[in-house]
């Protein structure tokens, strides 16, 4: 570890040496110093902390000077195989200006109409849109009134319609825009009068819509072959709670509980029902449910890998770092995506193999404990990652030999981030009532968009009392 150009690790090592040969040191000076040390030492490593060798995000990064991407010889611009997306003319135009030569300005000759030249300009008008129902009403000769009925969602003498519930809960729910903000977009965008209370009530009434989705979610999600799963901390009034991510590549399930354990696992039924693969990020209380396989995130394992290396010099970290993506890069060139066994074997036994070379390297502490001491000695991290390592081989290996397991937990730590962002804009949910209607609705929106339903489809059909046919 360099900082300022000054090498920390030597400079500690060459202090301790001095100070041991400082033999009329006082026991509290000498105890003294070597807590500063370690806090100096703790320091520096913070310091060397960043996206690739930790679970700190890129934001966090300091870059200095010109950022370099990838491939700084691409000139500006699109760049060749991307996906463009370009206007293209269509044959029903909504409104035809026709534009008439001004014969005027033209020399005296005959003319003759031969067609026109099109050009379409594509914009959009946002405006309210106030639909009066006046429902007929006759008389008998005796005077007994009938009046038409009205439609069953015109309750009211004056209401809003569900294109104003849709519009408002994708705006809070989707787009995370607070309810001020969207209580403003109406009035400057729309001319329409709404308050943040009805914007409010507009997701408590999705919120209630949604309870039968929820159920044949969990049904589905517990029969699925394959979870993610990942948890983070919310702040909901103020105080530390955590947000449940349950997911694969076609569904999505959050909750908010009070605790991030074991309790708050079981408490959608999803977990202890489960009996396919599980991949996480190695949180303990995960392997209480042994009802399921395992996978572990090896995105995380590559981090852990990469600051051993930096920071403690353990060269058995950068050669298993490289033997995982080896692995990695062998499973995606097979046409089934799992490798054969002659394979797999040789890729376990190299495992096996550089674990073996770890322990020469990175040796457990000494095993005596000084009187009265209690528990197992303290390791190091790079110490806790080698044996997490030995210790879990199968769900580290998991994804070279079945098919549908990933290498990392990605979709599980990409379908929670958007909660981050909610945190960055709100800063916090005011209520546990707020924080179930966000998880609910959010869950139902993710898993419509996996399955090719756009968020504005699929609260339409919400407030139109339909389910997407997916979820039946």
């Amino acid at each position: 570890m360099t900082v300022d150009n000054i090498d920390v690790d030597a400079t500690i090592k060459k202090v301790q040496e001095l100070l041991a040969q400082e033999p009329n040191l006082s026991f509290a000076l000498r105890s003294t110093l070597d807590v500063l040390l370690l806090v100096v030492q703790l320091l520096a490593n913070r310091l060397g902390l960043n996206s690739r060798n930790s679970s700190k995000p890129p934001s966090t990064d300091f870059v200095k000077g010109d950022k370099k991407t990838k491939n700084a010889n691409n000139k500006p611009g699109g760049q060749t195989g991307r996906v463009g997306t370009t206007l293209s003319k269509v044959d029903d135009p909504d409104e035809i200006k026709l534009l008439e030569v001004n014969r005027a300005s033209l020399p005296p000759a005959e003319y003759r109409d031969i067609g026109f030249e099109a050009r379409q300009v594509f914009d959009i008008d946002i405006q309210r849109i106030v639909t009066e129902y006046r429902a007929q009403i006759l008389e008998d000769e005796k005077g007994n009134r009938f009046t038409a009925p009205f439609p069953s969602q015109v309750t009211k003498a004056v209401q809003y319609g569900n294109g104003v519930k849709v519009q408002a809960v994708y705006l809070s729910q989707f787009q995370l825009l607070p309810y001020q903000r969207v209580q403003d977009y109406f009035k400057e965008q729309i001319g329409l009068p709404i308050s943040t209370g009805s914007v409010f009530n507009f997701n408590q009434q999705a919120f209630d819509l949604l309870a039968e989705f929820e159920l044949k979610l969990i049904a589905k999600l517990i029969a699925s072959p394959l979870l993610h799963t990942d948890e983070t901390g919310i702040n909901i009034g103020g105080k530390r709670q955590w947000l449940h991510c349950a997911s694969n590549d076609r569904l999505t399930l959050f909750y908010a509980h009070a605790k991030r354990g074991i309790e708050a696992m079981d408490a959608k039924g999803v977990l202890p029902l489960f009996e396919g693969i599980l991949c996480h990020d190695h949180w303990k209380p995960y392997y209480h449910y042994t009802g399921c396989l395992h996978s572990l995130c090896n995105a995380h394992h590559l981090r852990e890998l990469e600051r051993a290396y930096e920071q403690d010099g353990q060269q058995w970290a950068k050669a298993m770092q490289d033997l995982l993506l080896d692995i990695l890069t062998d499973v995606k060139a097979q046409d089934t995506h799992a490798l054969p066994t002659e394979k797999a074997q040789h890729y376990t036994e190299c495992y096996r193999n550089l674990l073996k070379q770890a322990e020469i390297e990175c040796p457990p502490p000494p095993a005596p404990r000084q009187p009265g001491q209690r528990g197992r000695a303290k390791r190091s991290k790079a110490r806790n990652l080698l044996e997490r390592l030995q210790l879990f081989e199968l769900d580290v290996l998991r994804f070279m030999v079945n098919p549908i397991v990933p290498f990392t937990n990605n979709q599980g730590e990409n379908d929670i981030r958007m909660t981050k962002v909610h945190q960055k804009i709100s800063g916090c949910f005011r209520s546990q009532e707020g924080a179930d209607i966000f998880c609910r609705v959010r869950s139902y929106l993710s898993t419509c968009r996996k399955n090719d339903v756009s968020a504005t489809q699929a609260l339409t059909l919400l407030f139109d009392g339909v389910l997407p046919d997916f979820i039946l």
